[in-house]
């Protein structure tokens, strides 16, 4: 609940977002070690390199995403599975994609996530997406490219939103793009965030 009040006053507004966010075990992503931390509003080590974002990231990125019940929705970069959950949470079928085979191996036998039948993971390049199941209502982008993939476009439907922080360095750029029915894209810049580098390929 410190948490939630937490996010709350930086200016997350959206209750289905803060809700979902106290009640998903943050713990239980994270090494044993980091139990007592686990609920501080900062990001931690996963393995493999990389982390699990600071939960005002993580509620910031879902709420510009604007999650309805049912929506179909791509996630590049599956890392903990803490961003997963909360889509899911919210009522969207998730399909999640990651690059690291140490990290998708680990989602797959993480028994917590099988209380979230409608995530489907897939080990692969973020920047192909997943063809075979698009077209996505909306696209979440976990890692900083240097610019929006095209392939994520060509697999979002008009209409449909994606979430991306743009930007190389330490710093990046959070953006919404939105598809527009005629095939136009609308961009929107929103605050300043550090995350992982997106990264080309599988490893």
């Amino acid at each position: 609940m410190q948490l939630v009040d937490a996010i709350k006053q930086k200016g997350i507004t959206d209750q289905r977002v803060l809700d979902a966010i106290l009640h998903i075990p943050r713990h239980y992503f994270m090494d044993s070690a980091f139990d007592k931390l686990a609920y501080e509003d900062r990001a931690f080590p996963i393995a493999e390199g990389q982390t699990i974002s600071q939960p005002y990231t993580v509620a910031y990125q879902t709420q510009l995403l604007e999650v309805n019940p049912f929506e179909k929705i791509l996630e590049i970069g599956t890392g903990s599975g803490y961003q997963a959950c909360i889509l899911a949470s919210l009522g969207a079928k998730v399909y999640t994609i990651e690059r690291q085979k140490k990290l998708f191996e680990l989602s797959k036998e993480f028994t917590f996530l099988r209380n979230y039948p409608g995530i489907k993971f897939f080990f692969g390049d973020g920047y192909d997406g997943l063809p075979t199941y698009a077209p996505f209502d909306k696209i979440l982008v976990t890692a900083a490219a240097p610019q929006a993939p095209p392939k994520l476009f060509e697999q979002l439907k008009n209409n449909g939103k994606m979430v991306i922080p743009i930007g190389e360095g330490n710093v990046q750029r959070m953006v919404r793009f939105t598809k527009m029915e005629e095939g136009s894209i609308k961009e929107e810049l929103f605050d300043n965030f550090s995350f992982v580098p997106m990264l080309e390929g599988k490893k």
